[in-house]
């Protein structure tokens, strides 16, 4: 679910107030993103938006949210947004937040 030696890495190299001002960027701007894909109907640009999730999840350690991204990522690249389940995307999402911050303190 979340790859803890990404974790440990990123905190290595930026150090832990840095650390933690990349994590908070990284839940605002994934909850806002997440935010305007739940509930929605239209898939225009889901396939770029998941990529750019994607990355971001990668970045941070979040594998299985990341794993979830590029699933759907791939169904909107084959022409098959509506078929993308944004419900298992933001579950996944959840899970490895709170899964994240039960372990990461000052998050």
């Amino acid at each position: 679910m979340i790859d803890w030696d990404r974790v440990t890495e990123l905190r290595e190299e930026f150090g832990d107030g840095d650390f933690q001002d990349i994590v908070t960027l990284f839940l605002d701007e994934v909850e806002a993103e997440l935010g305007s894909l739940r509930g929605t109907t239209p898939r225009e640009g889901l396939e770029g938006r998941l990529h750019s999730l994607k990355g971001s999840a990668l970045n941070l350690g979040f594998t299985e949210f990341a794993a979830r991204c590029q699933a759907g990522e791939s169904l909107a690249a084959s022409g098959a947004a509506q078929q993308v389940d944004l419900a298992a995307i933001c579950t996944a999402y959840d899970r490895c937040k709170s899964q994240f911050l039960s372990r990461v303190p000052g998050s």
